[in-house]
């Protein structure tokens, strides 16, 4: 199956549906930096336009018989709740129908979007119904689902929805109709390496933020936004060889790291009529904010993840880290990495695409 890429930011959805046999025929980003990483990563020659609104519809028409899908995650942050949801007010929110306006002039059998899972209740579900009443008015039947990456092979806790439409009179079958396996997570060490992590960070960057060679026994993912906010529940941590929390570009993410011994303490400072203590890391700290207003005992230290491993929490490999990294910085490859699409998911669902032609 041919398909276009829109929004394609770093080449998640492109990865993900090419290792299911499927064949790009081009991309759109408007993001220079992430335009630099598709390209290092896939090549330069399919590029069909940066700013999606720009790109005529006689330019659309020329793939009309060519393009069996197309594929996007259409910009998240006007239904995200970690932004200000304000839906179809936000110009991001509005891009959506620019893929309308694709799908009009290309008519493909498919579309495959992706979106948070916030984009379901916005505005009450209204926001969902006007797009679910748009696809209908084009010809579309829809399906959805909400999907975990966790259980799709990689480490990471990212729920978000995907949207498959069927052009009616064209294909009839359901992609979702096979729920998804509870696969292992993967190391971000990928086993088969070292344990040490090849970048190196020195304690001077980031809230001294460290890498401990072949002392990995203790790395439990938590949470260290720059401000404590409600945002996935502030500062936390897991027990180890839990799912990492969900990668974005808002919170800084990392491991706490210990050489070796006893699990690592937490102090945490007395608030209301919380007296506060020394206590074990537990394997689920309790929800309520003001719990998690901790800091680390001494001779502990909390490191955050390196660019590769954000971009292995979204199932790439490390050969397309490595050639994006040679064309950006590590500012823009962690911004990257929260943008983008879990490959695992992506190839999960490609395969029942392919699967259904």
């Amino acid at each position: 199956m041919t398909f276009i890429d829109l929004f394609s930011g770093i080449g998640g959805f492109r990865l993900g549906m090419e290792k299911a046999g499927h064949t790009c025929l081009g991309h759109v980003e408007i993001d220079k930096f992430a335009n630099k990483s598709y390209e290092a990563i896939f090549g330069k020659e399919d590029l069909i336009g940066t700013d999606i609104t720009a790109i005529s519809n006689e330019t659309w028409r020329k793939y009309k018989g060519k393009v069996d899908c197309i594929c996007g995650g259409f910009p998240c942050q006007a239904f995200s709740v970690a932004g200000q949801r304000r839906g179809f007010k936000d110009t991001r929110g509005t891009l959506f129908f620019e893929i309308l306006r694709a799908a009009k002039e290309i008519q493909p059998s498919y579309l495959f979007l992706e979106n948070v899972k916030g984009l379901l209740s916005h505005d009450e579900g209204e926001t969902f119904e006007i797009m679910l009443q748009a696809l209908d008015e084009l010809g579309y039947d829809v399906e959805w689902k909400v999907l975990n990456s966790k259980n799709f092979g990689v480490p990471q806790n990212r729920e978000r929805v995907f949207i498959i439409t069927h052009l009616r009179g064209r294909s009839t079958g359901k992609i979702f109709f096979i729920g998804p396996g509870n696969g292992e997570a993967t190391d971000l060490s990928r086993r088969v390496a070292t344990n040490t992590i090849a970048a190196r960070y020195p304690g001077s960057q980031a809230n001294g933020s460290w890498i401990v060679e072949n002392k990995q026994k203790i790395a439990i993912p938590v949470l260290t936004p720059e401000r404590l906010e409600k945002r996935q529940n502030g500062r936390r941590f897991k027990e180890n060889g839990a799912p990492s929390f969900t990668l974005t570009t808002q919170d800084r993410h990392g491991v706490i790291v210990k050489d070796g011994g006893k699990q690592p303490k937490i102090l945490q400072k007395a608030r209301g009529f919380n007296q506060g203590g020394v206590f074990e890391i537990a394997p689920t700290l309790s929800k309520s904010c003001w719990e998690c207003n901790n800091f680390l005992k001494e001779n502990y230290r909390i490191r955050k993840l390196t660019p590769r491993e954000c971009w292995r929490l979204q199932g790439f490999p490390d050969w397309a880290f490595d050639k994006a990294k040679e064309v950006n910085s590590d500012s823009q490859l962690y911004k990257q990495a929260g943008n983008s699409v879990t490959v695992n998911v992506i190839e999960w669902i490609a395969r029942r695409l392919y699967v259904e032609m």
